[in-house]
């Protein structure tokens, strides 16, 4: 099974109290630095809550993903970016700083030897970032110190970085850090969730269809078609980037509170950041994402024909949300408090009540190959003999064909 993987290495201010976390990129066992993926899994895949709690993370960034306008549909209050120091200060790159400055994002410059060449490079900026880190393990002397003190006296918080023993610790000290970071005081940690990913092809076809200006039912069940695509919506939401005042019910309740342009922006962010595969296989969880969802609505419709659209749309939601605690390895509950659900659809998911937490509870016993519990149903309910069987058969070709798709043409 293929995880994604992400590096986090706490900072500690002065009093040894956590102040923030650096993040790197690494998938499988290759180490591949892109800040595109690395910002799309925090937001989709782990969630800003269970990965940062209430801190920022120190992420790299470039200057080519610097001035593309992706990077300002990021939610700011989680990150810091951290501009590399290939970067060349040019007017766009000002132009650029001085617009993030002024909608609230943070900046530092990463891991330089600060001397007065260098300070006169970023003169223009200075006073529009909020930190800078500097890297201890580098042969620097005191003579850095007048430098630390100017940025110090700029109101920028000054990090210590590479810091892997007491002496290097007491050398960050002496010349003033405020931050510090490395090895001495805590190792990097890997932090790893199930990679689960859609194809480059849905998720362009999605973004086609927002922007092409498609009425918002035909969007929803283009998502409702692309299970891997509203596991990491509903992520998405879960990070905390949306507050919404209104309980979520459904993909097309989410999809109406969000947007088009934010989930245009959203989707280009998956686009840009290459996490996207362009393979076949699929995650043995959306499998079963795949038949809870589908039987949950199957199910519904046999039991209610007058189902309207908004009472299907509730049983596909409590599906996809009924794997979610192990596919974001979180509890349910957290979760469910975090999105503010609708009632029925917690109640179906926490306490099994109500049609939708009878169905849920059925599919569960059928997963468990409990046939007893299929007849029971069908006996309750008064329907005809073997038709949960049929369902059952019915979902299981539709995940046959979900897990050796035929290829989208564009």
């Amino acid at each position: 099974m293929e995880h994604v993987r992400i590096g986090r290495q706490p900072i500690l201010d002065s009093n040894s109290h956590l102040s923030a976390y650096a993040l790197m990129y690494r998938e499988d066992t290759k180490h591949n630095y892109s800040s595109a993926s690395l910002i799309s899994n925090v937001l989709n895949k782990f969630g800003t809550e269970s990965l940062l709690g209430d801190k920022r993370a120190f992420i790299t960034i470039d200057a080519k993903f610097l001035l593309h306008d992706l990077i300002l549909s990021i939610p700011g209050e989680f990150f810091i970016f951290s501009l590399d120091s290939t970067i060349e200060i040019t007017e766009k790159v000002i132009e650029r700083v001085e617009l993030l400055y002024s909608k609230g994002y943070l900046l530092s410059i990463e891991h330089l030897n600060f001397n007065d060449e260098v300070i006169e490079k970023y003169e223009a900026i200075l006073n529009r970032v909020s930190f800078a880190k500097i890297d201890i393990r580098e042969d620097i002397d005191v003579h850095i110190k007048p430098t630390i003190a100017k940025l110090k006296s700029s109101g920028i918080t000054v990090v210590g970085d590479n810091i892997y023993d007491s002496l290097q610790f007491d050398k960050a000290k002496e010349f003033g850090c405020d931050w510090y970071q490395g090895y001495y005081f805590a190792e990097l940690k890997i932090v790893e969730n199930e990679k689960y990913e859609a194809s480059y092809m849905e998720v362009l076809k999605l973004y086609r269809l927002l922007m092409d200006d498609v009425s918002i039912d035909e969007i929803t069940k283009e998502f409702e078609k692309n299970y891997e695509i509203t596991v990491q919506l509903l992520q998405f939401i879960n990070s905390g980037a949306f507050h919404f005042r209104k309980r979520i019910s459904s993909v097309h309740h989410i999809l109406v509170l969000v947007g088009r342009v934010p989930l245009a922006q959203w989707l280009m962010l998956m686009i840009y950041s290459k996490s996207i595969s362009s393979g076949d296989k699929r995650s043995p969880l959306m499998l079963m994402v795949k038949n809870r969802t589908e039987l949950m609505e199957n199910i519904l419709k046999t039991l209610k024909p007058e189902a309207g659209s908004n009472m299907l749309g509730e049983a596909y939601f409590v599906g996809v949300l009924s794997l979610i605690d192990t596919l974001f390895n979180t509890k349910l509950e957290n979760i469910l408090v975090q999105m503010n659900i609708s009632a029925d659809v917690e109640a179906a998911l926490l306490q099994n009540e109500g049609i939708l937490g009878e169905i849920l509870t059925l599919i569960k016993k059928i997963e468990e190959f409990d046939t007893q519990a299929a007849v029971d149903f069908e006996q309750k309910h008064n329907l005809s003999k073997g038709v949960l069987n049929e369902l059952i058969i019915k979902s299981m070709e539709g995940v046959q064909a979900f897990e050796n798709p035929t290829p989208l043409k564009d």
